[in-house]
């Protein structure tokens, strides 16, 4: 992997050198203060306790981080994650013996970096939660209105939904009152699901107190809310891994220059390997979605009375046509660590990454099932039913543009460059992980 030269460089220098790619496109402008939304440490420091602390889980034993943990770059190590009924961290995770989960999560856990940022207007691979200025919110979600009021943002708002999923926190039917009302489709109100976790976290005296601390309607006496909760997670989400701090940023900067390896990433990655014409901008993605004929494996998004295990990515939102397999593109920052790669975590190695993804479509047929990480889970659906039918594959191969084939040698050129945006302040977080939790209950490390 090339190092980056410490020595001061001129931005018309670096340019001259991806205006040797035909296809080059100009680096995008440093990121500044102006790009992301500002923070309340108040919250921030509330957030960081709930991101960590299992009470907001049905059964009280899976807390945020366990699907995005700092040792796995925010993400959780796995290709498709295991939630509820399962414990222990990346590979190591498995289920226990007493409550088995259902099913693994349909998709990926993405990563966290940069989702303070004004430019990260939607989230999910899907998107299906979003800045809508035409709703009363502000927010378009697949949920009524009244159940958006009072999230501070999109980041916010999309706290709403682990919590309310069997598979990811809340637990299954019976098992708990969260579940339960989640199960009999009580999520607001006196005794939904959010009233619940509330109830018990304002039942614990110093989240009660420190909620008083950061909130002044609620040291007046207005009862702590759900989007309260899911205000102060997201402040701590935009605060800790904020992630403009990598050598790419002192390269935007002007305060130092690439490795020539790296430089000659740069030079495919903005040119001929035509990375750049979805990985653009200083977030390095257009925010857009695209249908990159990407491996399906395990359960798909689909409901569970389906028997498919096709996932039809921003399709599910939108029905369009040219929608069907496309998913968002995700910001390569810090992306040698968020592993494995792919909306549903197909590739274990970046490297095979790339170059399978150059292809596209084209490499479907021949993709290497070994890259996947999944634990053993038994009785649930196979993890690959759609990649087992030759027609579901031909028609995800085709939803995708023609691709390019990469060398083995350009292939490590462009991990030269991605390296450079590994951020270390952002990978170490600035808050960290607490030792304890008000709750008293286990922070995993």
């Amino acid at each position: 992997m090339g190092k980056i030269v410490g020595r001061p460089l001129k931005q018309a220098l670096f340019w001259l050198i991806l205006a040797s790619a035909a296809q080059a496109e100009a680096l995008p402008p440093p990121l500044t203060d102006a790009d992301y939304d500002p923070v309340n440490l108040a919250e921030v420091r509330l957030g960081q306790l709930l991101f960590y602390d299992p009470i907001l889980s049905g059964n009280r034993n899976i807390a945020c981080v366990s699907c995005h943990h700092p040792r796995f770059g925010t993400s959780d190590g796995l290709s498709l994650g295991l939630g509820e009924g399962a414990t222990g961290l990346g590979a190591d995770r498995h289920v226990s013996a007493e409550n088995t989960p259902e099913q693994r999560i349909p998709r990926n856990s993405p990563a966290m970096f940069n989702l303070g940022a004004k430019d990260f207007t939607h989230l999910f691979h899907d998107g299906r939660i979003g800045v809508d200025p035409t709703r009363p919110s502000g927010i378009r979600t697949p949920m009524d209105e009244e159940m958006v009021a009072g999230f501070a943002s999109v980041l916010s708002a999309q706290t709403m939904f682990p919590v309310l999923s069997p598979d990811e926190m809340a637990g299954h039917y019976n098992e708990n009152e969260v579940a339960k009302a989640v199960r009999s489709g009580f999520i607001t109100g006196d005794n939904g699901a959010w009233s619940r976790i509330s109830a018990r976290v304002a039942a614990i005296p110093e989240y009660q107190t420190a909620f008083e601390a950061a909130y002044p309607e609620i040291a007046a006496g207005r009862a702590l809310n759900f989007t309260d909760i899911s205000n102060a997670i997201a402040q701590f989400i935009a605060f800790e891994w904020r992630s403009d701090s990598s050598p790419f940023d002192a390269v935007l900067r002007g305060e130092a220059e690439f490795s020539p390896q790296a430089a000659k990433g740069a030079d495919l990655f903005y040119g001929s390997a035509g990375c750049a014409s979805c990985h653009s901008g200083p977030f390095l993605t257009d925010q857009g979605f695209h249908a990159m004929g990407a491996p399906q494996l395990g359960p798909g998004k689909a409901e569970r009375f389906e028997s498919h295990s096709r996932d039809e990515g921003r399709f599910r939102v939108t029905g369009a046509a040219e929608d069907l397999f496309a998913f968002r593109t995700p910001s390569l920052r810090n992306v040698l660590q968020t592993g494995p790669w792919g909306h549903a975590g197909s590739h274990n190695d970046l490297g095979a990454f790339i170059a399978d993804h150059a292809q596209r479509g084209e490499a479907l047929e021949q993709y290497d099932r070994a890259q996947a990480v999944l634990p053993a889970l038994p009785d649930t659906k196979p993890d690959w039913a759609e990649m087992d039918q030759p027609a579901e594959v031909a028609q995800i191969a085709a939803a995708a543009a023609p691709g390019v084939v990469l060398s083995p040698e350009e292939v490590q050129a462009i991990l030269a460059f991605l390296e450079t945006l590994s951020d270390p302040v952002a990978l170490s977080g600035r808050l960290g992980i607490p030792e304890t939790v008000p709750s008293g209950l286990p922070v995993e490390r």
